[in-house]
């Protein structure tokens, strides 16, 4: 924000609270004017969207406490509540002017700092230097660099030695979002809208799992003028699929087979995520658990591409004619009193 913006602007008058409201005060009326000038409550309404980013402005500058000072201050000085005297001991008529501004935020005693050459001033009683630090110096010192900036100086202010520091970047933001299964798979574009009313558009990347949280660059808070926003972080939970499942990069399936199938051998179709069925070769003798791959067919990342598993389920028919059952019957027959239940017997004992 420019120091035009603090001179013209009242943040007082536009959360509606006094110049002397307290910090509960000042949170109390954003909150309700926020919650009336919501662009989800006003769609299309350029005004209260305005009010609504004016409201946001005016909380984030009165909530904090450094920044609340100095625009206090900067208010003052426009105002006319702070003076220029006159260089030398004593200054001129009506005393209490910008010195003694300067002077409060330099230690106390009888100390004025005083203007001396263009760009210069001397600190101390009387004192008068050729050359010094400039506004901006003098700014950093009583703002803690925020005025400065304001003033002028390079963005972000100065640093502990006095050194002018870069503009801060913006801070990173954490949000959630729910993906169906298959948009997880394939990937997707998400729309949110931030607390302050933003509405952010990005692509999710094909692959994401269940829980993962992913770094979306730029995507964040925004920082002083000229430098980088944050990221946004991003927590995405994934529904499940009533047929699918996954593992790592493959994905999984149940495939009922009919006994005549896995006894005999056949070939059956597949169904996959994308729609179109494959086909696969069930063996003969194949038993109930057994996994077929099909390779390609499961997730797609930028490093690796997994597989589809598809585990044989042998379904059993709850009802048989007459003619089947004397069929089973002959097939059982022929089989013997062969027990498939004999080595998990003797494996259970060791």
């Amino acid at each position: 924000m420019a120091s035009q913006d603090w001179f013209e602007k009242d943040f007082y008058a536009i959360l509606g609270v006094p110049s002397d409201a307290s910090d509960a005060d000042i949170k109390k009326a954003y909150r309700k004017l926020a919650r009336k000038y919501h662009p989800d409550k006003n769609p299309g309404d350029s005004a209260a969207e305005q009010k609504f980013k004016d409201v946001g402005e005016a909380h984030s500058v009165l909530a904090n406490k450094e920044q609340r000072q100095e625009y206090d201050a900067i208010r003052q000085m426009s105002r006319g509540g702070a003076r220029f005297t006159a260089g030398g001991p004593g200054g001129g008529p009506g005393g209490g002017g910008f010195e003694d501004i300067f002077s409060a935020f330099g230690g106390g005693g009888g100390s004025r700092v005083r203007f001396g050459g263009p760009g210069g001033y001397a600190p101390g009683q009387g004192g008068h230097a050729d050359q010094g630090a400039d506004i901006n110096d003098i700014l950093a010192q009583m703002f803690g660099g925020g005025a400065a900036q304001r003033a002028g100086a390079p963005p972000g202010g100065f640093d502990a030695y006095g050194a002018p520091r870069g503009p801060r970047p913006g801070r990173d933001v954490q949000a959630s979002t729910t993906l169906s299964f298959r948009d997880a798979v394939e990937g997707s574009t998400v729309t949110l809208r931030t607390g302050d009313g933003e509405t952010i558009t990005t692509r999710i990347p094909a692959g994401v799992k269940d829980g993962q949280t992913i770094r979306l660059r730029g995507k964040g808070a925004h920082g002083d003028p000229g430098a980088a926003r944050g990221d946004l972080m991003l927590k995405v939970t994934v529904e499940k699929h009533p047929v699918f499942s996954r593992e790592g990069n493959n994905l999984t399936v149940d495939l009922p087979v009919t006994f005549a199938e896995a006894a005999l051998g056949a070939t059956v179709a597949v169904p996959t995520l994308d729609g179109t069925p494959v086909k696969v070769r069930i063996a003969p003798g194949t038993p109930s658990g057994r996994v077929l791959r099909v390779k390609g067919r499961g997730v797609a990342t930028k490093k690796a591409t997994g597989d589809l598993l598809a585990k044989v389920s042998i379904t059993v028919p709850s009802e048989l004619s007459d003619e089947a059952r004397e069929a089973v019957e002959a097939l059982s027959a022929q089989l013997g009193d062969e027990d498939p239940r004999a080595d998990l017997m003797a494996r259970a004992r060791q």
